[in-house]
């Protein structure tokens, strides 16, 4: 591979980011605020996680169950700081409603909420995308490639990238969403958020030992908690047996 080949990638994971940061998020310093705010949090949860896992890895067991619960408790950890994230937002909300009624000055408006919950999840997806795939790149600004066992015409560099892409969708929206659902007390909206979190964690895990009884108990749960087609629960599902 070559240099270009390597940016390439990366854009790939991050050009949507950046496409993001500079069409909305550049233009307001407290947005840009927000972003490096959000990205600690998340780096926080990974300090977390280190600490409490650091005696257990790297796993040796072949069985499913550990990996099960190290999925679940990493999700469960940044979807925890997410809701810290969230009340800290929320006081400083109050703190600046304040300041302009005595300054009589308008609350911030509803695009400024949504901004600043795209910011928040535009840190998370960011920050997830740099440790987790701009770290496997270097390799790929190299003179060679290295492609996935299972289609040997592509490229694990191109795979992590598009991971990587993902979790940062992932991660922007969700606190669009995760925001919006705590400010109206909407509980499906509070529970789709994590589980679309954890359904991508174990998606693109690769479980030892694992079957798909796992996956069909998710879906399963998604369609009971957000009335989702039954149809499209089954053609979900064929598509990850497909991608497995």
């Amino acid at each position: 591979m070559t240099v270009a080949a390597g940016l390439g990638y990366a854009l790939v994971a991050l050009g949507p980011a950046l496409s993001l940061f500079v069409a909305v998020v550049a233009k307001k310093p407290f947005l840009i605020l927000t972003v490096l705010v959000s990205t600690l949090f998340w780096l926080i949860s990974l300090i977390l996680l280190s600490g409490a896992w650091k005696g257990f890895l790297p796993l040796s067991s072949t069985a499913w169950w550990p990996y099960m619960i190290l999925i679940l408790t990493s999700v469960g950890v940044q979807e925890g700081m997410r809701i810290l994230f969230w009340k800290l937002y929320k006081r400083l909300e109050d703190m600046l409603n304040d300041f302009a009624d005595r300054m009589s000055k308008p609350h911030l408006f509803l695009t400024d909420k949504m901004q600043i919950a795209l910011a928040g999840g535009l840190g998370h997806g960011v920050a997830h995308a740099v440790f987790f795939c701009l770290s496997l790149l270097t390799p790929a600004f190299g003179p060679a490639t290295f492609y996935v066992d299972r289609c040997s015409q592509m490229p694990f560099f191109l795979v992590s990238a598009l991971i990587a892409l993902g979790f940062v969708l992932i991660h922007t929206f969700s606190m669009v969403i995760a925001f919006n659902g705590y400010a109206e007390g909407r509980k499906a909206d509070q529970m789709f958020v994590p589980a679309v979190h954890l359904v991508a964690a174990m998606l693109v895990t690769k479980i030892q030992n694992a079957n798909y009884l796992h996956s069909c108990a998710i879906f399963a749960l998604a369609h009971v908690l957000f009335n989702v087609k039954l149809k499209d629960v089954v053609l979900t599902f064929l598509c990850f047996l497909f991608w497995n």
